[in-house]
């Protein structure tokens, strides 16, 4: 189907090198619409390849942004992709700094109108605030996708101040075997294999970093002591966000803040729009994974996103003026409904946070104390950190998870309870020992019993206290707070509203070394809900249109004798007590593209614990990667392999990649570091919240 029907330009691409002051030259490319005027232009930056990694989607959106009146660029950052020069940290100030004065020169060039507008999804959405952050004159706009204003919070890699297991090391041993890959010898000529020996000795294994000691200050303005108070805050759970710091400070361009309900990082786009002028933000939370909103078809629905950022570009961009629309709201965010397993929702409107139509609503636990010592495979259920849209992303039914946690529930009776923001918990904690962990999930319980996840969070508790003057003793009561995930949700009447705590959650985080678990006192412990009004459905006008059609790239996946595996399995040996769970990313198998490229990737993590031994804990990652160019007899093989245990005094991280030339090999390396546990552990703000 043409993508460009009924658009009004015609275009043209092509692929050119971005020089910096300091000479080194960016790859990208650039669709331009046919036309003699200047436009302004759209850029998309990001340390994802865009010959290979990202080249079906960037065909799919820069195309139809040239096509409307854009000059529309993807750029690899700095040692990646085809771009020149070493690759940085994750997070590198440099590659910010390169993303300033990308924008910078292309503003100079003939064809640009001197505006600039970025957008990114992921590791690209946040490069994309970053950079924003430094606020270059021609950047008016920025859309930002599934990313993150705070990499320590979001349960990210420190979720609630713990250590991620799952997923932080195949996200490791992915980077890894991204960041060993060479530059393609089709576009970057006789020079690739030069720039690839030189880029391969810059190469460390994120997960070290990740690992290491946190240099953040703690902020305890936000944190309740719950030695002050014994009741609930008063203030809507929508509006309630952590600080920005200076993550956000410096922005002076439009920021169209975009999150999914399942996606780890979608606590984002409430922080920033609580934080930045009104006049200059907007946010979309809808039923998507970490995808763009055209392409998160489960659980969906999908929107014509393209259209919605065409609006947006063409206000900023275009528009001198850059006015929004009278009564356009603020936030527009999907409430779900738990029909599984097809969940169905509506979509409402929020004129500004705090809203009007949020409060919040206390819900006390009550009842007698109780021990809280959760078997270490409480957690099996939880689903992948970071969905994709894999079938076996989102967690399964809860029941076997609550059968290991204290459970609390509240009837719904006449009238559906609707929520939208963030829950919070406030628990009356006594531990039995040092160390430990508090987990809450917030259900939806149908009447045939089904436990349907709605948001969780959690706390490592020495993470909680970190800061205080005084430790926390072994048996003594103290109140702990912390929030969880952004949902948006619909509660049906006849259904019950549940709360579940339990003392671990694996494989999601490490478990604390000598936790005991610990007595929960509900009659000290709030559930608190941002409730909001159920307004008819014209007070609620949001409307999306479908995707637009698109042509696709021409990426072919050849059929394979090989027996598929599993995207999830859960293994349990009833004899030793150990329970294994084997992932499988789906990272896109064998692809050939049009240009010729053989593209194949095969990736596992396997998390291993036993039930009665948080030591025992195992996390091991593999990413195998192969780039085939039959016709230029060029083949190259990356394989990147990681682990991690631990025991009482801290983590050993193992890590080895072997890159291939064909049959020589032109690169192996081994890493092995140990770390305390206190290293992986971050001052915590209120815990983590994901769904």
């Amino acid at each position: 189907m043409d993508q460009h029907q009924h658009a009004p330009y015609e275009t043209s691409h092509e692929d050119v090198r971005i020089p910096l002051t300091d000479g080194t030259r960016l790859y990208a490319r650039l669709w331009r619409p046919y036309t003699d005027a200047p436009v302004p232009v759209l850029l998309e930056y990001s340390p994802e390849r865009l010959t290979d990694t990202t080249a079906a989607r960037d065909a799919q959106r820069h195309p139809w942004y040239a096509a409307h009146g854009y000059a529309s660029v993807r750029v690899d950052v700095r040692g990646h992709g085809n771009s020149e020069g070493l690759p940085g940290p994750e997070g590198d100030p440099g590659a910010v700094a390169d993303g300033a004065e990308v924008i910078g020169w292309l503003a100079a060039q003939p064809w640009c109108t001197g505006r600039v507008g970025m957008f990114g999804i992921g590791s690209g959405g946040t490069l994309t605030l970053r950079v924003a952050a430094l606020a270059p004159e021609p950047l008016k706009a920025v859309v930002t996708v599934c990313a993150t204003d705070d990499p320590d919070d979001n349960g990210a890699y420190h979720p609630g101040g713990s250590v991620l297991a799952e997923g932080l090391l195949s996200r490791s041993a992915a980077m890894v075997s991204a960041l060993c890959r060479p530059p393609d010898p089709l576009f970057a000529g006789k020079e690739w294999r030069d720039m690839w020996l030189k880029r391969l000795e810059a190469v460390e294994p994120p997960a070290h970093a990740w690992l290491a000691p946190r240099a953040r200050e703690t902020d305890r303005s936000r944190e309740t002591d719950a030695r002050e108070t014994d009741r609930p805050r008063e203030d809507t759970g929508a509006a309630r966000a952590d600080s920005t710091g200076d993550a956000t400070a410096g922005i002076t361009a439009a920021v169209l803040a975009v999150g999914g309900l399942y996606d780890p990082y979608r606590d984002a786009v409430l922080r920033l729009v609580t934080h930045l002028p009104p006049d200059r933000v907007r946010a979309l939370i809808g039923p998507w994974p970490h995808r763009y909103p055209d392409h998160a078809d489960h659980p969906g629905p999908a929107i014509a996103f393209l259209r919605e950022t065409l609006a947006w570009w063409d206000r900023h961009l275009k528009d001198a003026g850059g006015r929004a629309p009278a009564g356009e709201p603020l936030l527009r965010a999907w409430i779900s409904t738990p029909h599984l397993p097809h969940p169905s929702g509506h979509w409402v409107a929020e004129p500004g946070l705090p809203s009007p139509h949020i409060r919040t609503v206390a819900y006390a636990l009550g009842g007698a104390p109780l021990v809280v010592d959760s078997p270490q495979h409480t957690g099996l259920d939880a689903g992948r950190p970071v969905p994709t849209g894999n079938d076996a992303d989102p967690p399964p039914d809860q029941r076997a998870e609550d059968a290991h946690s204290a459970c609390f529930d509240f009837p719904v009776t006449d009238e559906p309870v609707e929520i939208l923001g963030r829950a919070q918990v406030l628990l009356r904690l006594r531990p039995d020992g040092p160390h430990g962990q508090a987990v809450a999930r917030l259900c939806d319980i149908a009447p045939d019993g089904s436990s349907t996840l709605v948001a969780r969070g959690g706390v490592d508790l020495t993470a909680h206290r970190a800061g205080r003057r005084d430790t926390w003793t072994p048996g003594r009561a103290e109140d702990v707070t912390f929030e969880l995930g952004t949902a948006g949700h619909s509660f049906p009447p006849g259904h019950r509203v549940r709360l579940a705590v339990s003392s671990a959650y694996w494989p999601w985080i490490w478990p604390a070394g000598d936790s005991a678990g610990f007595t929960l006192d509900p009659e000290g412990s709030f559930l608190e809900l941002p409730v909001r009004e159920v307004l008819p459905t014209t007070d609620d006008p949001v409307v999306f249109g479908e995707p637009d059609p698109y042509e696709p790239l021409g990426v072919s996946s050849p059929a394979t004798l090989d027996e598929e595996r599993p995207e999830r399995l859960v293994v349990r040996d009833v004899a030793r007590g150990e329970w294994r769970v084997e992932t499988d990313p789906r990272p896109g198998g064998r692809r050939i593209h049009p240009d010729g490229l053989e593209l194949t990737e095969e990736a596992r993590e396997t998390c291993t614990i036993l039930e009665h031994d948080p030591h025992s804990a195992r996390v091991r990652a593999e990413w195998t990667a192969r780039l085939h160019r039959p016709d230029r007899a060029w083949d190259v093989t990356v394989e990147s392999r990681c682990g991690i245990s631990c025991d009482a005094a801290g983590f050993l991280v193992e890590d080895e990649v072997v890159c291939r030339d064909g049959e020589e090999i032109v690169f192996h390396r081994t890493w092995e570091k140990r770390l305390p546990r206190e290293a992986g552990r971050t001052p915590c703000r209120g815990g983590y919240a994901s769904t």
